[in-house]
């Protein structure tokens, strides 16, 4: 019922449904770390979309000409970039990614993005375009016929458009050209990174896995990283990986406040403790309106038909209204408190704001 009211006063708040004294949870390793070296990589390229029925670059998009003169010159047809009408062709930016283990052959999906001022890539097909990582190799080829989730018909103001025809998909439409993998049998020693940087999760992560694992020795390095050196009787490296990833451990959950501004979105979790605090809330608000009248003279008289303005101020004052909490309030009653006082989502970010700097919040405050 409470979120119910909060929503209805424009405040989304969320509070994760777990005992505030209960503040440790068991979790698999393979959910709060991953494995050094086994990640994806961001590739990208520069290229163009042919095919489009009159919805691509117009003419003063240089770039685009050059583009197009370069290809065609490499075909032997020699043009200049000024004779060049570029309606059904846009230039665009292809970006991809690498999956952990890509190998020479393998398909992934591209997302092609207007660089241009083309109005729709909708049936676009996109040519040959290498794809580049942050070392300036290029590892994919992409190419292919577009999907765009959306459309744009009719011109100027008699026009319609859902969601953004200037971005599209092509499944598939992307070809490792280069091997990417890390060979696992070759690691010595294996480091496994916690997502969220944390000793004693360190600790229990090398504990369990020193408890769990024969010829295995785990040692932690610091909040984020833990050392595995492993036996060759341990087995395969990936079975290795595979045996320590299902392995469970105790994870002590840290309190935390997040605030989205833009969407006045607040996240509290139930373990976020609050010291002794007392809220005083208030609002004062000044509306100035402006109305114009027409003043008509009389008939027959001297005077001329004028329009007057008529201000009117009206300022209003509400009453403070104030809350109190007690010494490990919880986040149940922080919200039947604001509820009380009717506060909006701006309110409750500035009033948690104001929790923090006066040193009565047990928790992280981020703001994104």
């Amino acid at each position: 019922m409470h979120l119910r009211r909060l929503l209805s006063a424009s405040l989304v708040f969320l509070a994760v449904s777990v005992h505030a004294e209960d503040t440790v949870h068991s979790a698999l390793i393979r959910d709060i770390a991953s494995i050094e070296g086994v990640r994806e990589n961001a590739v990208f390229g520069y290229g163009l979309v042919v095919g489009l029925k009159g919805t691509g670059d117009r003419q003063q998009t240089l770039f685009t000409t050059q583009t197009l003169v370069n290809v065609l010159s490499r075909m032997g047809v020699q043009l200049s970039a000024g004779s060049i009408m570029v309606k059904n062709v846009a230039a665009v930016f292809v970006t991809a990614t690498l999956p952990p283990f890509a190998t020479a052959g393998s398909k992934i999906d591209v997302t092609v993005s207007s660089a241009g001022d083309a109005s729709s890539l909708e049936g676009g097909l996109l040519l040959l375009t290498p794809l580049y990582a942050a070392d300036g190799q290029v590892y994919a080829a992409a190419q292919g016929p577009l999907t765009v989730g959306g459309y744009r018909a009719g011109s100027g103001v008699n026009s319609k458009q859902v969601n953004h025809p200037t971005v599209g998909r092509v499944p598939g439409g992307a070809q490792v050209e280069r091997d990417s993998s890390v060979d696992l049998d070759r690691v010595g020693l294996l480091t496994i990174l916690l997502s969220e940087p944390d000793f004693s999760t360190a600790e229990q992560v090398a504990g369990v896995i020193n408890r769990e694992m024969h010829g295995v020795a785990a040692k932690v390095r610091d909040s984020r990283r833990i050392e595995i050196e492993h036996a060759p009787e341990a087995g395969d490296v990936p079975g290795l990986l595979a045996h320590i990833e299902n392995l469970s451990v105790e994870v002590h959950r840290r309190a935390r406040v997040v605030i989205n501004e833009r969407t006045g979105t607040i996240v509290m979790g139930r373990e976020v403790r609050l010291g002794a605090v007392s809220i005083l809330h208030g609002s004062f608000s000044i509306q100035v309106t402006t109305k114009f009248e027409v003043s008509q003279p009389q008939p027959l008289g001297a005077g001329q038909t004028k329009v007057v303005p008529e201000t009117n101020v009206q300022a209003e004052e509400t009453e403070s209204r104030r809350i109190e909490l007690t010494e490990g309030a919880s986040v149940e009653l922080l919200v039947d408190g604001l509820q009380k006082i009717g506060a909006t989502s701006r309110d409750v970010i500035a009033i948690l704001q104001a929790i923090k700097a006066a040193g009565a919040l047990d928790a992280e405050l981020e703001v994104i």
